[in-house]
């Protein structure tokens, strides 16, 4: 398992130790003790979550706040996806900057979300099955969002816009400079 830093301090790529012969693979998806190591600190995930999707679903940019707030360990385990992290904490110097990596069934990466950021994704195949885990409860009192289509942001979600696919939920996240932080 390799850590791979991005230009934002506490987001991570995990590349796994993939072990492939003539009868297929072989790979640790997650091992507690060497996560811990990468990370340099103690986690501990509550929750697995998974979602299918086609392509174009975009689904984000959500977060949660407060004592709520949620880390997240996400990958593809078929198909494609850009997935987006969005710095929210106060003070940072990257405070509104983003970042995005794709996940696929392909590379195997993981993506680490800390507390403190907003996350999105879009299914750039055919289909995909998008699977983390989150070190915190969900709570609806404490979600927030912010509109994947945020000026400010500028985000390159890979597609054309009318291939996109949002909840009418999503479609009503406030912008950034109106999201509650």
């Amino acid at each position: 398992m390799r850590r791979i830093n991005t230009s934002i301090e506490g987001c991570f790529i995990i590349e796994p130790m993939v072990f492939e012969d003539k009868r297929g693979y072989f790979m640790e998806t997650f091992n507690q003790g060497k996560f811990n190591d990468l990370l340099g600190r103690r986690i501990d995930f509550v929750q697995d979550n998974e979602a299918f999707s086609q392509k174009g679903v975009l689904r984000g940019l959500h977060y949660q706040i407060g004592s709520d707030a949620q880390a997240k360990l996400v990958r593809a385990v078929t198909g494609k996806i850009l997935d987006i992290c969005v710095d929210l904490r106060k003070g940072s110097e990257t405070f509104g900057q983003y970042i995005s990596v794709e996940l696929s069934e392909e590379n195997k990466k993981q993506l680490f979300v800390p507390r403190g950021f907003a996350h999105g994704y879009i299914v750039l195949s055919d289909t995909a099955l998008f699977a983390y885990k989150c070190d915190n409860f969900y709570n609806k009192e404490a979600e927030g969002g912010i509109i994947y289509n945020d000026p400010t942001l500028n985000i390159d979600w890979k597609l054309p816009q009318e291939e996109f696919n949002v909840s009418e939920k999503d479609i009503l996240l406030p912008k950034l400079q109106e999201a509650r932080l």
